[in-house]
C-alpha cells in the first residue's frame, strides 16, 4: 500500500493560489498608486497571471474595472490614487481652516486701516496748523504670522 500524499498537492495548490492573488493585488495598488494605466492586459502583465484567470476573480475584476473607469474621467495629468485622495470631512476642515484664516486677516486689515487713518488725520492736522508732532508714535503693534 502506497501512503497517500494528496493532501501535501491540496496545500501546494492552496499555497501557488494565494501567492498568485497576492501578487495580482499587489500589481493593482502599485499600478493605481504610479497612476499607469488600468486594464486586465496590464494588471495580467504586472502580476504574471493570466488575464482569463483575472475575469474569473470577481473582486479583482470589480475593482479592475473600477479603476478603469476612473482613470478614463479623469484627464491623464490630474490622475490621483485613491489612497491620496482627501476625504470629504479633511476637505470640509481645511475649508474651515480657510475662512476663519479670512475672519482674521478681515480683522487685522480693519484694526490697520482705522490705525493708518487715524495717523494720516494727526499728520494733516499738524501739518494744517503747522504744529510740530511731538508726541511719540504708538508703540508698533505685532502682526500676526502671514
Amino acid at each position: 500500500m502506497s501512503a497517500d500524499n494528496s493532501h501535501l498537492i491540496v496545500a501546494a495548490a492552496h499555497r501557488r493560489a494565494t501567492a498568485t492573488r497576492r501578487r495580482a493585488v499587489s500589481a493593482l495598488r502599485r499600478m493605481d498608486a504610479t497612476g499607469t494605466t488600468i486594464t486586465f492586459e496590464t494588471v495580467a502583465r504586472e502580476a504574471g497571471v493570466s488575464r482569463s484567470w483575472l475575469y474569473n476573480q470577481q473582486d479583482l475584476r470589480a475593482e479592475i474595472e473600477r479603476l478603469r473607469a476612473r482613470h478614463r474621467q479623469i484627464p491623464a495629468a490630474r490622475q490621483v490614487p485613491d489612497r491620496q485622495r482627501a476625504s470629504d470631512a479633511s476637505l470640509l476642515r481645511r475649508l474651515e481652516a480657510a475662512t476663519e484664516r479670512n475672519r482674521q486677516l478681515e480683522a487685522e486689515n480693519r484694526e490697520l486701516r482705522q490705525a493708518l487713518a487715524l495717523a494720516l488725520g494727526e499728520r494733516r492736522t499738524a501739518d494744517v496748523c503747522g504744529i510740530r508732532a511731538t508726541a511719540k508714535p504708538p508703540a508698533p503693534r505685532a502682526i500676526g504670522p502671514c
